[in-house]
């Protein structure tokens, strides 16, 4: 019977791959936890259910940092209800 085998050559190629892959990946985790660490915040806030809107107090979130809402064609502001219209996929 003869025999099939694989090169040494082949099999190291597939290695190299391999290495750069999980290397990249640790290195993407790590930036993650890094960031996350540096973006501590003592109050993680919590929302609020009014009648017909939930609001976010407190957190590291400031508001008026926000970009301000537009106003729609007619004037009103944008409730920022769901409407088969402003799905965009």
């Amino acid at each position: 019977m003869a025999r099939v085998g694989i090169s040494r050559g082949s099999r190291s190629a597939g290695v190299v791959p391999l290495l750069a892959g999980i290397g990249s990946a640790l290195a993407l985790a790590g930036a993650a936890v890094y960031t996350v660490d540096l973006a501590s915040c003592s109050d993680p806030g919590r929302y609020i259910r009014h009648d017909n809107h939930v609001e976010l107090v407190g957190s590291c979130v400031d508001g008026s940092k926000l970009p301000a809402r537009e106003s729609g064609p007619d004037g009103t502001r944008d409730t920022g209800a769901v409407q088969h219209g402003n799905y965009q996929p």
